[in-house]
C-alpha cells in the first residue's frame, strides 16, 4: 500500500476539516445575509441527500454544505458567545494559587520563579521582557507557553501510572480526567484546552482500537474547537498548534524511512536523538512561516535548543508533579529550571542565534508552505519508487 493511502485514507474528516475552514474564512470575508446562508446551506442539504446515486457528485455537494455550514457559524459567532464551567473553573484556579503560594515561599529567584510558574502552572504574569527575549531567540517559547508539548507530557506519565493499557476503557478513562484536571488547574487557556481535546479524542480512538487514525483524531478536534469558536482559527497559537501537529504528522513517516529502523532498535540512545531531532525539523517546518509572519524571526538554533529544551522541560514537568507528593524535592526542581534558564541564555549569545527583520507577506507564507508541500510529495514519490 502506497504511503498516501496510509495518511490520507483513513482520515476522511481532513477534507471536511478543510472545507469548514474555508467556509469560515469565507464567513469572514463576505458579507451576505445569514439567511440567505441558511437557504442555500438547506438547499444543498436536500440536494445531497436525494443525490445518493451518485456517490462522487454527492461526495461534492458534502464539502460543499460543509463550506457553507462554516459560512454560517462565523455569522453566528458575533452573536454567540461562549460560556464555560466557571464554577470549576474557578475552584481550579484557587488551587492554583496556592501552589503558585508555595512556589514563591521556596523559589527565591525571581526568574526561576516565573518559569516554573509558566512551564507547570500556565501562569506567566512574572515573566519579564527580558526572559521572554531569551526564549523567543533561542526558539523555546513553546516550552514556556503551555499547549500540546506539555500536556503530551501528561499524557505519557499518566500512561505509564495506567500500566499503559491503551484499550482498557478504566485506564483511558483516568487520563482524560487527568488531561482536563491539568487543564482547569493552568487555566484552561485557548492552547490547553486544544491540546485536551485533541489527546481525549486519541484515548477515545485508543478505546476503540483506532489509536492510528491520528490525521483523522487532528481533523475531528479542528471541526469540534473550531464550531465551538470559529475565531479561535485567526488566533495565532491556533494556527500554529495544528501546524506543527499536522506538519509532525505529515513528515515523520519519511524521516522514519530515512534512516533503518532495524539499525535504530539496536541502538536506542540514537534512536532518542535522531526522533527528537526529526520531531523537532518536522514541527519547524510547519510552524516557521508563520513565526516569521507573525513575530518577524527565526531561530536558527532550534535543533540544539530544543536537544536543550525538550527533556529538561520533561523533567521539570514530572519533578512538579512529584512535589506535590513530596514537597521537599523542590530545590532539584529549581536546580533544573536554573540549569535550563542558564542554557538557553548561552545560546542566546551565539552567533546568529536569530535572524530578525523578516517581514513576509501573507502571500509569501502561502507560496513557502506550497513550497514545503512540494518538498514533501517529491520525498514521498522518491520513497514509494524505492520500495
Amino acid at each position: 500500500m502506497l504511503m498516501e493511502r496510509s495518511l490520507l485514507q483513513p482520515a476522511p474528516l481532513l477534507r471536511l476539516a478543510i472545507a469548514f475552514i474555508l467556509g469560515i474564512v469565507a464567513g469572514q470575508v463576505l458579507a451576505w445575509p445569514l439567511w440567505v446562508v441558511l437557504a442555500v446551506l438547506a438547499l444543498s442539504t436536500i440536494v445531497t441527500v436525494v443525490s445518493g446515486r451518485w456517490p462522487y457528485v454527492q461526495s461534492v455537494l458534502i464539502v460543499a454544505c460543509f463550506v457553507l455550514l462554516g459560512m454560517v457559524r462565523m455569522q453566528m459567532s458575533h452573536d454567540v458567545s461562549v460560556e464555560r464551567a466557571g464554577t470549576v473553573r474557578t475552584w481550579f484556579l484557587e488551587q492554583r494559587e496556592v501552589l503558585l503560594g508555595h512556589y514563591r515561599q521556596a523559589v527565591s529567584d525571581e526568574e526561576q520563579y516565573a518559569v516554573l510558574a509558566a512551564m507547570t502552572l500556565g501562569d506567566k504574569r512574572a515573566l519579564t521582557k527580558e526572559l521572554r527575549e531569551t526564549y523567543s531567540v533561542t526558539g523555546a517559547s513553546h516550552v514556556l507557553a503551555l499547549s500540546g508539548l506539555h500536556l503530551g507530557i501528561v499524557y505519557v506519565l499518566l500512561s505509564l501510572l495506567t500500566m499503559g493499557r491503551r484499550r482498557h476503557w478504566l485506564s483511558q478513562t483516568v487520563i482524560i480526567l487527568g488531561l482536563w484536571a491539568f487543564a482547569f488547574l493552568t487555566g484552561l487557556s485557548p492552547s490547553v484546552t486544544r491540546s485536551a481535546t485533541m489527546l481525549s479524542v486519541y484515548a477515545l480512538f485508543s478505546v476503540a482500537e483506532r489509536g492510528r487514525a491520528s490525521v483523522n483524531v487532528l481533523s475531528f478536534t479542528a471541526l469540534v474547537l473550531l464550531f465551538i469558536d470559529p475565531r479561535a482559527l485567526f488566533d495565532v497559537s491556533f494556527q500554529m498548534s495544528y501546524a506543527a501537529v499536522f506538519s509532525i504528522l505529515l513528515f515523520m513517516p519519511l524521516f522514519d524511512r530515512m534512516m533503518p529502523m532495524d539499525y535504530l532498535i539496536r541502538h536506542r540512545w540514537l534512536k532518542a536523538v535522531y526522533r527528537l531531532a526529526a520531531v523537532s525539523v518536522a514541527a519547524q517546518l510547519g510552524v516557521a512561516p508563520l513565526i516569521a509572519f507573525y513575530f518577524h524571526r527565526f531561530s536558527t538554533w532550534f535543533l540544539l535548543t530544543n536537544f536543550v529544551a525538550i527533556p529538561l522541560a520533561t523533567v521539570i514537568l514530572y519533578g512538579a508533579l512529584i512535589v506535590l507528593l513530596v514537597p521537599p524535592v523542590i530545590p532539584v526542581l529549581v536546580w533544573v529550571v536554573s540549569a535550563l534558564n542558564s542554557a538557553l541564555t548561552v545560546l542566546s549569545y551565539l552567533p546568529y542565534a536569530s535572524i530578525d527583520g523578516l517581514c513576509p507577506s501573507m502571500l509569501q507564507v502561502s507560496m513557502i508552505y506550497v513550497a514545503i508541500g512540494c518538498i514533501y510529495l517529491a520525498l514521498l514519490r522518491l520513497f514509494n519508487h524505492q520500495r
